[in-house]
């Protein structure tokens, strides 16, 4: 029976040799780990959305989910775009699946990495994605996992996302304020919170594709991120 660790070995150690270049006509192939030390951050909105992004960036190649989270929310999400009738731009797979070429892979990453699995995915990621609610509870948590990072020698393998930040009050900016000013890398675009979200999960579609206020204005967050994504 294969480990936790071993499935995190294999799949982020696999992918490398059949991800951009040659191979699968890609230009600009990245390799993204989305995870968080905390749950409930939008750690598999990010993960979807970017794929997304991705997708439609061009290339030629494939764009790749590839879902270690034991609650396998990324291949429900895309089971319901399936049975909706209107499946994703993108291949969404589990443990153990063989998804061949691919010019881009995204990894929806367990909880709570660390030690020997922490060191592999980020060794094999170009970048590690870190989204993180502005509250003060998961701010501290985040504190934690920069730790866990440098223990492994990689506190430069990874770069913040604020998520679900909400427009009615200047916590957004404070939590920028805050971790910008202690050295943690952020991205430069914050994803704002809206409800849209929770119906494009529920309807296993990309928020750009369902009809409801702010659905436009969510995806604009992730494509400005996604550009960032890609340009480094």
């Amino acid at each position: 029976m294969i480990t936790r660790l071993g499935k995190v070995r294999v799949f982020f150690a696999g992918p490398r040799a059949g991800t951009g270049g040659e191979a699968s006509g890609g230009s600009c192939g990245v390799i993204v780990t989305v995870t968080s030390n905390k749950g409930g951050v939008s750690k598999t909105t990010t993960s979807m959305h970017l794929a997304g992004y991705l997708a439609d960036c061009g290339g030629g190649g494939r764009t790749v989910v590839v879902d270690l989270d034991p609650n396998a929310s990324a291949l429900d999400w895309a089971a319901r775009a399936e049975k909706g009738g209107r499946p994703l731009p993108f291949v969404v797979v589990g443990p153990g699946e063989d998804y061949g070429e691919a010019e881009h892979v995204i990894f929806d990453s367990p909880g709570r990495l660390y030690g020997e699995e922490l060191e592999a995915m980020a060794e094999v990621s170009d970048l590690v994605v870190v989204p993180t609610l502005p509250a003060r509870l998961s701010v501290d948590v985040l504190a934690g996992f920069v730790t866990d990072l440098a223990e492994v020698g990689r506190a430069d393998a990874y770069k913040v996302l604020l998520t679900m930040v909400p427009r009615w009050n200047l916590r957004g900016r404070q939590a920028r304020e805050e971790l910008g000013g202690v050295g943690v890398p952020l991205f430069r675009r914050s994803i704002r919170l809206r409800p849209a979200f929770d119906t494009a999960a529920d309807r296993g579609a990309l928020v750009r594709d369902v009809r409801v206020r702010g659905a436009q204005d969510g995806w604009d967050d992730y494509m400005a991120f996604g550009r960032e994504v890609v340009e480094g």
